[in-house]
């Protein structure tokens, strides 16, 4: 009796065991999934740098001296024509009396020669003085004219020196930058700039900022830009891009660490009194819009071996009537990878390869592949990049918002 008991026990746990794994389901990889739906792409290059004046003049002496007056202080606005730096005059005077004095003396002489030139002439009419007597005489007063001539230049040269110790603006602005005080003495070159001050119009700034080699190329004349300023928290100024440097800027030239930009100027299309040269900004470069497009998450689009993705039903066997269906010898050539996304279907996960337009920072415009309202697998990462396979059974949780449409 007892030995009954214990087979028929034994028995009951095989079947409670047989009907656990009948009625047991399959557990599915647990991944996040997201609706996809329309909207707008917006494309961004961005880059850093500073903002300054579209138009500003450096005033520089070309001649050396003592500053004796400045006529402006850095914040003032001035007017195109207006003084604003004299210069010591002493020398300058001195060598402009010293030029005219040299003039005259050499009029006189040349006032001298004319009129033994023109008795030179009579007395060789009357056959009183040779040829080569006139002719001596002749060049002796065509020597005069070109001393005097000269003379003439030291003069100009001597008053142009003059003028340029009374530094005028040329162009109506602020003083954004004064670089010397009254008694300094400044250089003055024609080649080597000494800056005494810098007049700007702050009311036409621009962001100059630098951008990628492998982004510039997508950067063109007149697309529009979203500019942050460091100084002007929370605040978005919009702007259009002007210039694009031809040449580029090179650092750390043959280390690993070589970057090479090209500088892009940005004007700024709002005006704000309080904007200063050189503040720090951040700008937006909008080189592409796509409205009304399907778009997927970043996160989404992976990519897989193109000869495992499902076919499509006709595929194949049109495949193998043009004799592509021949198999490849193993370590012939690398697999041809191309992009997919997986959707949900039902509790499977399904690739599908999809053609990929621009992006912005979190989704891509895609152009074929899915559909307005399809479900897109988002993460984990790790299952997405290697492990996820097309027909693998997943779980996941439908957010709130897709349950209330559900009911």
């Amino acid at each position: 009796m007892k030995k009954k008991i214990i087979i028929g026990i034994a028995a009951l746990a095989v079947i409670a065991i047989i009907v656990v794994n009948v009625t047991k389901k399959e557990k599915g990889t647990a991944v996040d999934v997201e609706k996809i739906s329309r909207g707008t792409i917006m494309q961004k290059i961005t880059g850093s740098g500073q903002i300054q004046p579209e138009v500003q003049v450096k005033v520089s002496a070309r001649v050396a001296g003592k500053i004796l007056k400045l006529h402006a202080e850095e914040g003032d606005q001035v007017k195109r024509g207006q003084l604003l730096v004299e210069l010591d005059q002493e020398q300058y005077r001195a060598a402009l009396e010293r030029t005219k004095s040299t003039l005259l003396s050499m009029k006189a002489n040349e006032k001298k020669l004319k009129s033994d030139l023109l008795r030179s002439k009579e007395l060789r009419e009357k056959g009183l003085m040779s040829e080569a007597e006139y002719e001596a005489v002749q060049a002796s007063y065509e020597a005069a004219e070109s001393n005097t001539q000269q003379a003439e230049a030291s003069v100009n040269e001597a008053l142009d020196a003059l003028e340029k110790t009374r530094l005028h603006a040329d162009m109506d602005g602020t003083v954004s930058l004064l670089n010397k005080e009254e008694g300094e003495i400044a250089l003055g070159a024609q080649f080597q700039e000494d800056v005494i001050m810098i007049v700007a119009d702050l009311n036409k700034m621009e962001a100059v900022i630098e951008i990628d080699e492998n982004d510039v190329v997508n950067v063109s004349l007149g697309d529009t830009s979203d500019i942050e300023i460091d100084a002007f928290a929370d605040t978005l100024f919009k702007g259009v891009v002007t210039q694009i440097a031809n040449s580029a800027t090179v650092r750390g030239l043959g280390t690993q660490e070589q970057v090479t930009n090209f500088e892009v100027k940005v004007a700024l299309l709002d005006y704000n009194e309080k904007f200063r040269p050189g503040m720090s900004t951040t700008v937006d470069i909008i080189t592409e819009t796509r409205d009304d497009v399907i778009k997927v998450p970043i996160q989404a689009v992976t990519v897989r071996p193109k000869e495992k993705l499902k076919k499509e039903p006709g595929v194949e066997e049109q495949a193998e009537e043009s004799g592509g269906g021949e198999e490849t010898a193993p370590g012939d050539k690398k697999p041809e990878m191309t992009e997919v996304v997986f959707l949900v279907d039902g509790n499977k996960a399904v690739s599908k390869e999809v053609k990929l337009d621009i992006s912005d920072d979190t989704h891509y415009a895609v152009l074929t592949g899915v559909e307005d309202g399809d479900e897109v697998i988002t993460g984990p990462f790790r299952v997405l990049s290697r492990t996820l396979e097309d027909g693998d059974l997943i779980e996941y949780e439908k957010k709130e918002k897709e349950v209330e449409d559900a009911d």
